[in-house]
């Protein structure tokens, strides 16, 4: 006879702060396996489909976060309707009114969650008065779909999209569970009209979302978790106790564990979506082979990158407005860029930064555009050292990004250029020598060519179903042998 403990099965299906429900989680395979199970019977029923596909990215979303998916629904209701009343509004003003309410709405819950105890804290400390913090969790994904709801919004009162009139259209759009933790931020207008088109699951689809979804899961379980738990995390908790050559391995090693963290995420979301019939645009592109600082932010966390540029830079009036003007705008764009991933000063410095960068990378390129001597082809040296003083400019932001204080920040940095001990490397090498194979690893994988990405993915395509199972169970055991005991929390969660 079958003894059912359900408790522990009420326990399972609940959420859990303890253990939210993410990719890298384990009962995150029984659930996709469970979907993807019922989504073969329902995916050319376009109601069907799209039902299915909204209840198990509400539960998705209540496993991850627990009734704090309500928000989301809360933001699918309001924006919704602000859109429709904004495309039906007569006037100007009509318009200008709606819009300005959708963007107090959505900014004014990001600001309430996410920014409230951050501003408490600054009056305290100028005392101006002694106000007591509140005891506010941050909603995950609130900073992924509220960029959502304002850019669908902006984009129907800049008349370049038709607002949906099925709410459970838009709620599909944006509770799709592959990218509602942690991106991509999906534009409306790319992805509402794939909604209730007719899908056709092709074998390039199953052999790319199949590397995709393997390539993500390698790089954040295997490369940043085992790279951050082993090594980085030590660094950054107490780096005065670690000398100059320790520091700079660590600011290396977080480089790699903030991109396979990120990207791998991505990934895997892309990759989950092309199983299913749909089509989410590219979010990395090896971002540490960019030449200059302009480069790596057109390859670095392209959805969020793009939005700054489409929705708040050209609203700044972009290059439109003078040189100086559009330095301001870069600098602008950057420092709330900053203070989008955090309520902390370090952000905003981490923003600042870049933003310079972007404003005398720009002041360059015009330079160069107005001197004809000075406009000809990059060598390869050139470029290959503009890759290294771009990446070292970004290793050197991430100290701030990272570091739990500027106290701490400082201190790595002292360590680096004052207590260096490069003597210590054998020592390294022998008490860490896994770990920087790990990050070896990981290095070489990202500056591999495209071609080889396509050489594997052409492989992909013509394995058998049940080859392509194998690989996959081969896979998911090396992922067992190789994942930390405990779940370590994907880092754009907190953003």
């Amino acid at each position: 006879m079958l003894n059912i403990d359900f408790d522990k099965l009420i326990n399972q299906l609940t959420y859990n702060a303890k253990d939210p429900l993410l990719f890298n989680s384990g009962f995150f395979l029984f659930f996709f396996c469970v979907f993807l199970l019922g989504y073969q019977f329902l995916y050319k029923r376009k109601l069907a489909r799209v039902v299915y596909f909204t209840i198990f990215s509400l539960y998705f979303f209540y496993k991850a976060c627990g009734f704090y998916f309500l928000f989301i629904l809360l933001s699918a209701v309001i924006d919704f309707n602000l859109s429709n009343w904004l495309y039906r509004a007569d006037s100007k003003r009509k318009k200008n009114l709606i819009l300005i309410f959708s963007i107090i709405i959505n900014l004014g819950l990001l600001f309430y969650f996410k920014y409230t105890n951050f501003f408490i804290e600054i009056i305290n400390d100028l005392k101006i008065g002694e106000v007591k913090p509140l005891n506010l969790i941050l909603p995950i994904g609130i900073s992924f779909y509220t960029f959502e709801n304002l850019s669908y919004t902006i984009d129907v009162y800049r008349g370049k999209f038709k607002p949906v009139t099925s709410f459970l259209d838009y709620c599909f759009f944006l509770s799709f569970f592959p990218k509602l933790v942690m991106g991509p931020i999906v534009r409306a207008a790319d992805f509402i009209p794939q909604i209730r088109k007719d899908i056709f699951i092709t074998n390039t689809d199953i052999s790319r979302g199949l590397y995709l979804i393997l390539g993500g899961l390698f790089k954040k379980v295997v490369i940043s978790d085992y790279i951050y738990v082993n090594y980085v995390q030590y660094i950054f908790d107490d780096p005065s106790r670690h000398s100059g050559i320790e520091c700079l391995m660590g600011v290396y090693g977080y480089a790699m564990v903030i991109y396979c963290d990120f990207s791998g995420y991505s990934d895997m979301a892309i990759g989950m979506a092309r199983w299913m019939g749909f089509s989410i645009n590219e979010n990395f592109d090896s971002p540490y082979q960019s030449s200059s600082i302009t480069e790596f932010w057109r390859r670095w966390h392209m959805s969020l990158s793009s939005w700054l540029k489409d929705y708040l830079y050209i609203s700044l009036g972009g290059n439109r407005v003078g040189k100086f003007r559009q330095y301001i705008n870069l600098m602008i764009t950057m420092l709330l860029g900053g203070l989008w991933h955090g309520a902390s000063f370090n952000f905003v410095v981490w923003g600042g930064m870049h933003g310079l960068a972007l404003a005398l990378d720009k002041m360059r390129m015009g330079i160069v555009q107005k001197v004809p001597k000075l406009n000809f082809p990059v060598p390869r040296v050139t470029k290959v050292l503009g890759v290294i003083i771009t990446f070292h400019f970004v290793c050197f932001c991430w100290i701030f990004f990272k570091a739990s204080s500027f106290e701490d920040a400082g201190i790595i940095i002292s360590q680096i250029f004052t207590n260096f001990n490069g003597s210590a490397w054998q020592a390294m090498l022998q008490a860490y020598g896994t770990v920087f194979g790990v990050m070896l690893l990981g290095y070489i994988i990202h500056f591999v060519p495209k071609s080889y990405e396509l050489f594997s993915e052409n492989i992909l395509s013509k394995i058998t179903i049940v080859g392509r199972i194998a690989v996959i169970l081969v896979f998911i055991w090396i992922v067992i042998q190789v994942k930390q005991a405990d779940q370590v929390m994907p880092i754009y969660l907190q953003f």
